[in-house]
Order: structure tokens, then C-alpha cells, then sequence
């Protein structure tokens, strides 16, 4: 009998926990559902190691064991006493760079205060007690740390910790030296414009003179001060006017300041600042104002000499995640740049005087991204990931620099991401599936061997199971033209095809983005769509014409009229759907953040009743309202494509809205402002259209802060079940 009540009891154990419920506080409090893996990675000079921060300590591991070996920094011994969030070795690792009290600006933006410490005689020196910095960089001979402040750069001796200033004209919403404008770092990432010549010698730094872009201006209110702060930032708006940039080349002996020639023409972009393998010379990316011509400059230290090395020209756009593939060999003579000019992102060799010496990689395939070049043989090895196998997956592959010799190093179906070492000996893939969290695993690379899982998600895959997770399901369609497009969906763990289920579609769709993956999709969002799953929602993910991975054509076809085949397709997603046997074709709901806001406003009132409900999270409502560098680059200015601009604005068909729409935005989104939620509620309010809205004051476009994150979640919630 004493056994059959245990057993009872294990039964009743068993039944309660398969049939957790997941909840709003898991995903965004309490962290029940987080993915661990292995972060912060710094490879050592001698490949066999690899150091990475735990807490406040650096320690460092032995790549072929995965143990630890020595604790190269103790941060509780650092006197003065800090917590540093970020680190960085000098070239000879003798230093270290530790970064604290870091304060953000904007998305990459911040300041903060950085130290300097010996791995020698243990000492921690402060760069600076004249203010906060940013970007603080070393030196290649690891002498000196260059850094701007307020506008200015700078740069410390660190013999004697003297400070020098090379700049004095920075001022706010005027002059920007050594640093980015708001819309470099939105829409190029790229914060840090300043970079040390190989020896040294001298700093190359860009200049932002934004006094003619026009301001922005955002009320802030602080948790109900008396007055709210009037907040101004520069942001130029698609066809204003963008700061003027120019060029210097800094000699630190001399103190000499040298200009630099980028161009006659004011309408460019630096997209990018780096070092050639010469020590005298710098590299720079330079595209025009429409992006649709790319120009590689070499620009010499000493002189401060312009060479047009390659130039590259499309007739829709050039897609600005190509530019971080640019790789320079040792060698001196040659360079690997990634192009389109096939069809699909390949690889190609060129010679430093820009002549193509042969393609590296081909096919009807696309190169996702260069994990690394290894020149320690006669003939270097490129290593990449690809959508070879499959658009929905990433393989690692190498190949031979003349594009020969191709290999299949990580073909397992799925999502693979990896890094390497310098003496490129091992790597370390980062691995998932839909059925299977991340896995971390480190290889010997010679032999393709496996030496030790380093991080399985042993513990979360167990937590799952127990909240009855269920894997996605890939589907494909065909829209009204014939084009198949890829979706998958996530079902109730209970799903029976007898039954009839209301749908949500969640999609971003932005050019060149990518949803539909083979990978685990650990992200809270996914987690969310699996809690509306046990309350009986499929919750499907699509991604039209327009995403990635594809190709160009494929990608590029909505240039010049964002919008219109992306919300035709969804539109066809939705009575694709409907056709279904165990879809309610009166439940189908769409939802999305950002641009996947812009996507979810205009299918919904495009579909004229098709769409249930809608959710629009801090939505586009019109591009003229956008940026420049992102707007520009997709559909050219709006005074040469007006149409372009107004015929897919949710503006332009709100009077069209049948069904339940739910409009959130953040009144502090420096980024897609609260003007876009405004002007589309201000058009709705004048058509007599019943809506629902809500605002979170002072927050920006992630609508984190302060508990904003489960309450949003937790909102949406109750407005789905209610309304769809």
C-alpha cells in the first residue's frame, strides 16, 4: 500500500509539472527560460587559450581542456576598488583596458569611466578625472589610449598618464570630433570615429558639423517633475540635411593636423574607419547619399593622400552589412570584399591596387558572414557561414583564398555560429535547432574534431519539457504571384486537427531581415508566443518579399515602395492560413515592433477585414517621418518618390481599419518618434475610427525601463484574449 501512495504521488508530481503554465514573470523577471552560453570570449595571442569576465574576475581557460588555468585578474584585489562591466587587452596583452560606470547615450552611444591596469607590477590607474569618456581605445604599441569627451578627442600618455586634447571646437547639437552623429550610430552602427595608424603615430578622425541638421525635440517628464525637459537632438529626416563631414590626420609628435580629401561632393558617408596592413595607412568606406555606389579609400598617415582603390556600383542599393567583411591580408597585396554583383553575397580576392584576382566563394547561395582568415599556410583558408544547404540554416564551411578546395566543416541541421582563434587551431560553434536550445561546443579545427561541449542548456531543455514547449513547424505557401514564401508555426501542445484555432501572425519583415530560422529561437518573445500557444492561439511567423537571405532580387524587389509586397504577401499569409482545416478564418490576428509595426498597421487596414485585431509597437507610420540613412537607402528622397512614400503609409489607408488595432508607443523613442503613433491617431480620430492606444512616457524604442517590458507583455495579453 506504502508503495502505491508513492507511486500516486509521483503520478499527481508528474501530471502538476507537465502542466506548468508559463507566465509573464518568467520570461521577463525571472529569467526561467534563459539561454546560457559562453560569452565574452577574448582569444589569446598564444591560440591555445582564451580569457573570458565572470563577475568582476578575468579568467583564463585552456582551449583543449575547457578548464580554467589561472586567474588573470582578481577584481576584488583592484585597488581603487571598482566593478568593471568591459575589457580589452593591450596588442602584447601587458595591459589591460577596463571599462565602468558605463552610462548609455543612445542605443550604442555612452559614456564611461576607464582604467588602465598593469598584468606586470598589478597597478590600476584611472584614464582621466576630467570627466566621463568614450570609446577609449589603445594604442597598437600599446603606449597611449585615445578617447573622446563633449565632442572632443583626446588622447593619455600612460608613462605619465599626461592628457593631451587634439580637438577644443566640440559643442553639443554643432560639432561632433572623434565621434558619430544620432544617425551614423542608429543606421550604421558605427560610434567610434577615430582610429591609431599601425605605428601609432598618428589618429585619423572624422568631424560632424551638424549646425544645419534640424532638431528633434522630445518632452521628458521624469516621474512628474514640476516642468517636463525639453529634450533637442539633431536628426535628419529623409531629404533634410545631414551633417557635414570632413577628415583629419592627427601627428602626435609634430601635433600637426593634416586634412583630408573625401570627396567634392558633401552628399556621402564614412560608413567605416580601419587600418590597411600598412602601419601609415588607413582604410575607409565611403558610400553616397542614395548607398547605391560603395568607394574603398587608402588614405596615407603621413600625407594624408586619397586613393580610390575599388568602387562599386548598384542600381537599387548596397546593403550596409557587407561593409564589416572587408578583410585585409598579411601580406600586404591583397583584400577580401563581399559583393552582390552576382546575385547573392560572395566573396572575392582583389589586389590592393583594386584589381579582382578571383572570386572566393559562388553559387546561388549567399555568405552570411567571415568567420576568419587563416594566413599561417602558403595558401590562406577563409572561413564562413552560409545559407548553401539551405536559406533557413547557417553552415560553416572554409575554402581555399583561389576558391578552391570547399569543406563542410558544420553541416548539422540548424543554426551554426562561430568563432575562432588567432592561430585558427579551434573553434567554438554556437549551435541550436528547433527542437534543441544552444549548444557550445569547441572543435580542434585541422581534424574537425570535437573536444569538449562547453555549454549543453542541459537544465533548460529539462525546464521546457516540464512547461510542454513545443517545437516549430515549417510551412511554405505560395502568394497570389506564384513567389513561395517560408512561415512556421507554433502550436498548442494539445493541438488536434478536429479542432478549430485562432490565429496570431508575428512578423518583422524589414529589408533584408530574417525570422523564419532553423534555429531554437530562444528569445522572450518566442517564449511569450508559446504562452499565448497554451492558451489556445497558434501563433504563426512569416517572412514576405523583402527579408533575406534569398538573394538580391528576392530582397531588393520592394526597393522604392517599402511596404506594398511585403503587406500583399502577408495578406496572401493570412488566406493561406484561413484555408486551413483546423484555422478560424474569423480569428486571424498580426502583430509586430518597429518595422514589423509599420507591416502589422498597413496589412491590417489593407486587409479590409481579414485581420481580426492588430498590435502596432512603436510603428513607422509614414518614412518621410524616418532617417536618412536607412529611409534614403530603401526609397531615394522623398522629393524624387513621393508616391513611393505616401502610397504605403498606414496614413494613406487608415480610413480602410475593420477590426480591433492596438497602438503602442514610447513617448521618449528617439529612434521611429511618438510622432509616427500621433499623426496615424490623429487620421483615425478624423475618420471616426474606434481604436485602442497606449503610451509609456519617457520610454524608447525597447520600451524597457522600469517595469515597462512584463507590463507591455501582460497588456498585449489581455488585449489578444479580448479581442481576437
Amino acid at each position: 500500500m506504502k508503495y502505491i501512495i508513492i507511486l500516486l504521488c509521483s503520478l499527481i508530481a508528474f501530471s502538476s509539472q507537465a502542466q506548468q503554465k508559463i507566465t509573464i514573470a518568467d520570461i521577463y523577471e525571472k529569467g526561467t527560460f534563459r539561454q546560457k552560453s559562453v560569452r565574452g570570449i577574448n582569444w589569446m595571442n598564444d591560440g591555445r587559450y582564451y580569457s573570458t569576465q565572470v563577475e568582476n574576475d578575468i579568467i583564463k581557460y585552456d582551449v583543449t581542456s575547457g578548464q580554467q588555468v589561472e586567474i588573470l585578474l582578481d577584481g576584488s584585489a583592484l585597488q581603487p576598488a571598482i566593478d568593471f562591466v568591459r575589457y580589452s587587452f593591450s596588442s602584447d596583452e601587458s595591459q589591460l583596458l577596463l571599462m565602468t560606470e558605463r552610462e548609455p547615450i543612445y542605443r550604442r552611444s555612452y559614456r564611461a569611466e576607464f582604467y588602465i591596469y598593469d598584468m606586470g607590477n598589478k597597478s590600476l590607474k584611472k584614464l582621466s578625472d576630467k570627466g566621463k569618456q568614450s570609446y577609449a581605445t589603445l594604442s597598437p604599441d600599446g603606449t597611449k589610449v585615445a578617447f573622446t569627451r563633449e565632442n572632443n578627442l583626446f588622447y593619455v600618455n600612460l608613462s605619465d598618464m599626461s592628457e593631451v586634447q587634439v580637438t577644443d571646437n566640440g559643442k553639443f547639437n554643432h560639432i561632433i570630433n572623434g565621434s558619430t552623429d544620432w544617425v551614423y550610430e542608429e543606421e550604421l552602427s558605427f560610434t567610434r570615429a577615430f582610429e591609431w595608424s599601425g605605428d601609432s603615430k598618428t589618429l585619423f578622425y572624422l568631424t560632424f558639423d551638424e549646425s544645419n541638421v534640424k532638431e528633434y525635440n522630445m518632452q521628458v517628464w521624469n516621474n512628474g517633475q514640476l516642468y517636463p525637459q525639453d529634450y533637442r537632438f539633431k536628426y535628419p529626416k529623409a531629404g533634410e540635411a545631414n551633417s557635414e563631414i570632413s577628415a583629419t590626420v592627427y601627428d602626435l609628435t609634430s601635433s600637426k593636423k593634416t586634412s583630408v580629401d573625401l570627396g567634392s561632393d558633401q552628399e556621402y558617408y564614412i560608413a567605416r574607419i580601419r587600418r590597411t596592413m600598412s602601419p601609415t595607412e588607413f582604410s575607409l568606406v565611403r558610400l553616397n547619399r542614395l548607398q547605391n555606389q560603395l568607394d574603398i579609400l587608402h588614405v596615407a598617415s603621413t600625407t594624408g593622400k586619397v586613393d580610390i582603390i575599388l568602387t562599386e556600383k548598384n542600381q537599387r542599393y548596397i546593403d550596409i552589412d557587407f561593409i564589416d567583411e572587408l578583410v585585409y591580408l598579411k601580406n600586404g597585396k591583397h583584400f577580401i570584399h563581399a559583393s552582390e554583383r552576382s546575385g547573392y553575397k560572395h566573396l572575392y580576392l582583389y589586389g590592393t591596387d583594386g584589381t579582382l584576382v578571383n572570386p572566393i566563394t559562388s553559387g546561388n547561395w549567399e555568405v552570411s558572414s567571415v568567420v576568419g582568415v587563416d594566413q599561417t599556410s602558403k595558401r590562406a583558408k577563409v572561413y564562413f557561414t552560409s545559407t548553401e544547404k539551405s536559406p533557413l540554416e547557417r553552415q560553416l564551411y572554409a575554402v581555399d583564398i583561389n576558391g578552391k578546395n570547399k569543406k563542410l566543416l558544420r553541416g548539422e541541421t540548424g543554426w551554426h555560429s562561430t568563432t575562432m582563434g588567432g592561430d585558427f587551431k579551434y573553434y567554438i560553434d554556437s549551435y541550436s535547432n528547433p527542437s534543441q536550445p544552444l549548444k557550445v561546443s569547441l572543435y580542434e579545427t585541422k581534424q574537425n574534431k570535437l573536444v569538449k561541449v562547453l555549454e549543453d542548456n542541459a537544465a533548460l531543455e529539462a525546464t521546457t519539457k516540464s512547461y510542454s514547449i513545443t517545437s516549430k513547424e515549417f510551412f511554405t505557401f505560395k502568394n497570389k504571384g506564384g513567389v513561395e514564401l517560408n512561415g512556421y508555426m507554433v502550436k498548442p501542445a494539445d493541438f488536434s486537427e478536429t479542432k478549430k484555432y485562432p490565429v496570431l501572425v508575428f512578423q518583422y519583415s524589414g529589408p533584408g531581415s530574417q525570422q523564419v530560422q532553423m534555429n531554437y529561437g530562444g528569445s522572450p518573445n518566442n517564449y511569450w508566443h508559446q504562452m499565448l500557444a497554451q492558451k489556445g492561439y497558434i501563433v504563426a511567423v512569416i517572412d514576405p518579399r523583402g527579408t533575406g537571405a534569398r538573394g538580391e532580387e528576392f530582397k531588393k524587389m520592394t526597393y522604392k515602395q517599402l511596404g506594398k509586397y511585403e503587406s500583399e504577401d502577408h495578406i496572401d499569409g493570412a488566406k493561406y492560413l484561413c484555408s486551413l482545416p483546423y484555422i478560424d478564418p474569423s480569428r486571424i490576428g498580426i502583430w509586430g515592433w518597429s518595422y514589423g509595426g509599420y507591416m502589422s498597421s498597413l496589412a491590417m487596414f489593407k486587409g479590409e477585414g481579414l485581420f481580426k485585431a492588430a498590435i502596432a509597437v512603436a510603428p513607422v507610420t509614414n518614412w518621410r517621418f524616418y532617417d536618412t540613412i536607412y529611409t534614403e537607402r530603401y526609397m531615394a528622397k522623398p522629393q524624387d518618390n513621393a508616391s513611393g512614400y505616401d502610397d504605403n503609409s498606414p496614413v494613406s489607408h487608415s480610413q480602410k481599419l475593420k477590426g480591433n488595432f492596438l497602438l503602442i508607443h514610447g513617448t521618449g523613442d528617439d529612434n521611429v518618434h511618438f510622432q509616427n503613433a500621433v499623426t496615424l491617431q490623429n487620421k483615425l480620430i478624423a475618420e471616426g475610427k474606434q481604436f485602442d492606444s497606449f503610451y509609456y512616457p519617457d520610454r524608447t524604442h525597447s520600451i524597457y525601463r522600469s517595469g515597462a517590458r512584463p507590463h507591455l507583455f501582460n497588456m498585449m495579453t489581455e488585449w489578444i484574449l479580448e479581442n481576437l
